[in-house]
């Protein structure tokens, strides 16, 4: 049921649709980084040595962050935080539905004082609801915001590392919908490297397989602008 109040429409269903993608959001949850990894020294004064080759490689930024052990953990400890709210919405939607279906079923019986009333209840609670569902939904976004982008300071500097030690010039993120990277060869797509390399720094264990979307070469869906965290350029996102 689509619910309108002054021109604004809650839908607990697609609310719920959203939490529930977590993975591809987080999946959620865009990085919005061009990735560009530093020389692996500074050239000195007078003798500036530009590199003889240059070495490329890409990588699914946003699945890099969210297929870790501990993205994958604490996006699912984020998704059960929100699963009472989830509930609460529910039950509140339910019950507007029933009182609507009430009303149009029931409506020919009652009195005219009846029936504005009855009417009046239900549009309170469908505020009540569309309010509530902007509420946790923005709270959801903000919490889903700051876990991704501690998460992605520490990938980033993991990357960093890994890059210079692999002796890369660049590093290209394909995680973007729009990205300049027409081809790659798999070869050069270090995704999976930098998630090996992360979890092997973090510690923490894989998580029982949940069919997380996403592949390590392939970004999920983008996660929305609005959670997108500030471009470092050239830098780590610190």
């Amino acid at each position: 049921m689509r619910l309108t109040n002054d021109g604004r429409t809650g839908n607990f269903k697609e609310l719920n649709h959203r939490m529930n993608r977590l993975a591809s959001i987080a999946v959620t949850l865009a990085s919005g980084l061009a990735l560009t990894v530093a020389a692996q020294a500074q050239a000195a004064p007078n003798a500036a040595a530009a590199p003889s080759s240059t070495k490329i490689a890409v990588i699914a930024f946003q699945v890099a962050v969210a297929q870790t052990n501990e993205g994958q953990r604490d996006f699912a400890d984020l998704q059960k935080k929100y699963d009472p709210k989830r509930q609460q919405l529910k039950t509140l939607s339910d019950e507007v539905d029933r009182l609507t279906k009430d009303l149009q079923t029931q409506g020919d019986k009652l009195s005219d004082a009846e029936r504005a009333t009855r009417a009046r209840t239900i549009d309170d609670k469908k505020k009540q609801l569309d309010r509530s569902l902007e509420d946790a939904q923005n709270d959801f976004q903000q919490e889903l915001q700051e876990t991704y982008n501690g998460l992605a300071s520490k990938v980033y500097d993991v990357l960093d590392t890994y890059a210079k030690q692999q002796g890369f010039t660049l590093v290209l993120d394909v995680s973007q919908q729009q990205n300049p990277v027409l081809y790659a060869n798999e070869s050069t797509n270090i995704t999976k490297p930098v998630i090996d390399a992360y979890n092997a720094k973090s510690g923490v264990p894989a998580p029982p397989a949940s069919g997380a979307a996403g592949g390590s070469g392939t970004p999920a869906a983008p996660i929305p602008h609005s959670l997108a965290p500030a471009k470092p350029g050239a830098t780590s996102p610190h």
